[in-house]
């Protein structure tokens, strides 16, 4: 008859146990950090917090006493209602683009105006058309 060995079995359970031990624990050292770096930050945060609240609370205190003197807001008189903007006035009337094209044309052929500044101005006036 033959006969089963019983050490075989008991040894691969043992093995796949002990991987999984391992695994398990690594998870939980890496989980361990993780919470350990994460409550370091949220001390950092909120010393942050503290200190930004300690000189928002300096600030309003070095305020000048006027601010702390004026009436409440209900006591003051609404602002006079502005007026709208006016609209600019037409006192210098736009030329027309053409006849400026003309004259500059004037102008360069009597050397006033160099080749450069005829092509920029030119252009610029093709623009307005």
């Amino acid at each position: 008859m033959m006969r089963r060995r019983v050490g075989a079995p008991l040894l691969r359970t043992a093995a796949v146990g002990g991987v999984a031990y391992m695994a398990g624990s690594s998870a939980a050292r890496k989980t361990a950090a993780q919470q350990q770096q994460d409550a370091a930050q949220n001390a950092q945060l909120a010393d942050l917090q503290q200190q930004q609240a300690a000189q928002a609370q300096q600030q309003y205190q070095a305020a000048p006493p006027m601010y702390a003197q004026q009436p409440p807001m209900y006591a003051q008189q609404p602002p006079a209602p502005q007026m709208a903007p006016q609209p600019p006035s037409d006192a210098a009337p736009q030329r027309d683009p053409i006849e400026a094209l003309r004259q500059l044309g004037e102008l360069k052929a009597a050397g006033v105006v160099s080749e450069e500044e005829f092509q920029a101005k030119k252009a610029e006036l093709l623009r307005q058309i």
